[in-house]
């Protein structure tokens, strides 16, 4: 594996989005770089999640902004409900048109991931690669794999999830040597657990019109009487995207999980589980349709290898890096998908950690070091606020006294209160990135962007 003259060489951990998007980017910036993929192949799961202004400015420096657009569908409006058909609010996104230049967009999980995985080389992810020994040095950093294989580099980067396996060997380095938080040694807790899941293209003029409204809607319905919520997204190919939360009474943990099944003849994880969240939740109402559709008719309309079930972990880790080694994404802050920032905030991680490798003035461990710790000091803020806000909203949708008093202020609050004093909707707009090793795009829009101060560099380096 070739080092360039000056240029580290970056091995990236986990082929999810957040992975996929430093390799797209390294890859146009000519650094070297290999992805690790612990799975053999990547099945198409997940629902779908919204991207707009937050990346489409880094989507046109990339040159692939009208590929995604080709596969998102412009959505202005999500409709808030309860399942005896009772509309609560409508939330409208019209105004990030006017504030950015561009409109929000839903597009499926598994698309955006073929998207982001055509712009890197075939040979640069390997899959079947898990990751079981990392030596990180002064010199550089090698890990060794399950099928006994090495690789070098001088940066290695953990973008595998909320149960990063390359954050559990840094942290029993720090752990051993007195330097981890007490926080980040605690479990991931979670208060919800979710269904996710696609259909088959289907004729939305027949069975679901609603869905060819110019505004691209999409629903979340809230039960009165259970603690579920579901989602339900159109995409531009005619599939539905759904998602169903169900909002536990108390706090848990994968630990805690895996001890109660340990200690009794069911799981409620395994081959099954998705299955029987399936069915105790078929009955549920769906307030749109020519007919009195149920949740059940999309899961039946959906390949049962689409279907997953998972926990929702929430939790900013305080440790992000160490010596030549740096988390990227879930591995470290676990957002829940209610505020739909997880994959935009792994994006973002992937840009500015981009941005400051491309600018390193050498390969030294100091040099890298240094990156890192600008790179949480830019990205720490950003993902706090976006911790906060899926937070305060999983709170609103769950069955509650601050769920029902949330919405009731969104019901009978004047919009225009709601949107300045409450939300701050302009607030939302402001992080919007761009690579400063890549051709400027034009800012668009009433509301200009924060500065990236890694992009800045990036520039500086560029131009220089």
């Amino acid at each position: 594996m070739a080092t360039q003259a000056g240029k580290p060489t970056v091995l990236i951990v986990g082929a999810g989005l957040g992975g996929l998007m430093l390799g797209a980017l390294l890859e146009k910036a000519d650094i070297s770089f290999v992805i690790f993929e612990r799975s053999s192949s990547v099945k198409p799961l997940g629902s779908a999640i919204m991207v707009g202004p937050n990346l489409m400015g880094l989507f046109e420096q990339m040159n692939i902004a009208e590929e995604f657009k080709a596969i998102g569908k412009p959505t202005f409006d999500c409709i808030i409900g309860k399942d005896n058909m009772e509309v609560v609010c409508k939330v409208d996104f019209r105004h990030t048109v006017e504030y950015t230049g561009y409109c929000n967009y839903i597009v499926s999980r598994p698309e955006l991931y073929e998207l982001l995985l055509r712009q890197i080389p075939p040979h640069k992810v390997l899959f079947n690669k898990r990751v079981l020994k990392i030596a990180d040095s002064e010199d550089g950093v090698q890990i060794t794999t399950t099928d006994k294989s090495t690789y070098k580099g001088e940066i290695l980067v953990g973008a595998d999830g909320a149960y990063s396996a390359v954050r559990q060997r840094m942290y029993e380095t720090l752990k051993a040597a007195g330097t981890l938080p007490k926080s980040d040694q605690e479990d991931l807790p979670f208060k919800s657990t979710c269904l996710v899941g696609q259909t088959t293209p289907m004729d939305f003029a027949a069975e679901f019109p609603e869905f060819l409204d110019e505004s691209g809607p999409f629903y979340c319905t809230l039960s009165k009487t259970s603690p579920y919520t579901w989602t339900v997204f159109p995409t531009i190919n005619g599939n539905l995207c759904w998602m169903v939360m169900h909002h536990l009474d108390k706090e848990s943990s994968k630990a805690a999980e895996e001890h109660r099944f340990r200690e009794s003849e069911n799981s409620q994880w395994g081959s099954h589980a998705a299955q029987a969240m399936c069915d105790e939740t078929r009955h549920f109402i769906l307030p749109f349709g020519t007919k009195k559709a149920t949740m059940g008719d999309l899961y039946d309309l959906t390949p049962q290898d689409r279907i997953s079930k998972v926990m929702l972990e929430e939790k900013v880790f305080q440790t992000w890096y160490s010596g030549r080694t740096v988390l990227l994404g879930d591995a470290c802050h676990k957002l829940n998908p209610s505020g739909a920032h997880g994959a935009v905030t792994a994006m973002h991680d992937a840009l500015a950690l981009a941005n400051l490798i491309y600018a390193l003035p050498n390969k030294t461990s100091v040099a890298i070091e240094e990156a890192f710790s600008e790179y949480q000091a830019e990205r720490i803020g950003p993902v706090t606020a976006s911790y906060n806000a899926s937070k305060a909203l999983s709170m609103v949708i769950g069955r509650g006294p601050i769920g029902a008093i949330a919405l009731f202020l969104r019901k009978y609050t004047p919009l225009f209160i709601w949107d300045t004093v409450i939300v701050n909707k302009k607030k939302a707009i402001l992080d919007r990135p761009t690579a400063g090793f890549l051709r400027k795009v034009r800012t668009k829009g009433t509301v200009p962007p924060t500065v990236s101060p890694s992009s800045e560099k990036a520039r500086k380096v560029f131009e220089g």
